[in-house]
């Protein structure tokens, strides 16, 4: 009997392929996405609604204002500009560290996962599945595999049965995650792994270039997604 889990989901790239992957191999008890005041919000919310849609999941969304109020976020705070363009150096360690610091929320993750796994023990289910991959986990330690292992460590304690968290994505780099997805048939079009709102992808803050250069290295053609012109965005 496949294990239950309950599957968050932000429309974008890692939490996608998680959920996909997920509807493999675990019985999917819910879809989680979550409004925390974050730029991109209402299209992660449409994106994340559609995709769960078509799978036929439940999904639902869940406010969760007070995080936008931790301050210090360009995602989350408009007075700040979100790093773009020749800020950006996806290349470079020193550079990715510190733009990554700008779009740092404190211990969202945290929170995200917590939040699951209450749902999850509710709802019987034994995994929560984030999305997280080993190349963001270098500037974002709360992508890592020692933050997955940690926190199921904890929800040990504060579980009743012992929710583990599980990610199918932890290990790999963007454009094997860009592969899998290919096997798994996700429509990457239909995706939303852009840090800002709109009605395209911005194609220029860090989220973007690193689908890019992975949707580039994986061999799909970049003019079948919804970049935005030049000056567009």
């Amino acid at each position: 009997m496949k294990p239950k889990s309950v599957v968050l989901l932000s429309g974008g790239l890692d939490s996608t392929v998680n959920l996909y992957e997920a509807r493999e191999k675990t019985d999917i008890a819910l879809v989680l996405t979550f409004d925390y005041g974050q730029r991109a919000r209402e299209r992660e919310v449409k994106t994340s609604a559609l995709i769960a849609g078509r799978l036929g999941l439940r999904h639902r969304v869940l406010a969760l204002p007070f995080i936008a109020e931790f301050g210090g976020s360009s995602l989350t705070d408009r007075k700040q500009e979100v790093p773009q363009g020749e800020e950006v150096d996806i290349h470079s360690a020193e550079t990715s560290t510190r733009t990554a610091k700008s779009v740092w929320v404190p211990n969202r993750n945290g929170i995200f996962l917590n939040i699951a796994a209450g749902f999850a023990e509710s709802l019987g289910a034994d995994l929560v599945i984030p999305g997280f991959n080993a190349e963001e986990a270098k500037t974002f330690p709360d992508n890592s595999e020692d933050f997955v292992h940690t926190m199921t460590r904890s929800l040990y304690f504060s579980t009743a049965n012992r929710v583990m968290v599980q990610c199918y994505t932890i290990r790999m780099e963007k454009p094997e995650i860009v592969r899998r997805g290919q096997q798994l048939g996700v429509d990457f079009g239909q995706l939303w792994p852009c840090y800002l709102e709109g009605d395209r992808w911005c194609g220029e803050c860090e989220s973007c270039l690193r689908a890019t250069r992975a949707f580039r290295d994986a061999g799909v053609d970049l003019s079948t997604l919804p970049f935005a012109a030049a000056g567009e965005a």
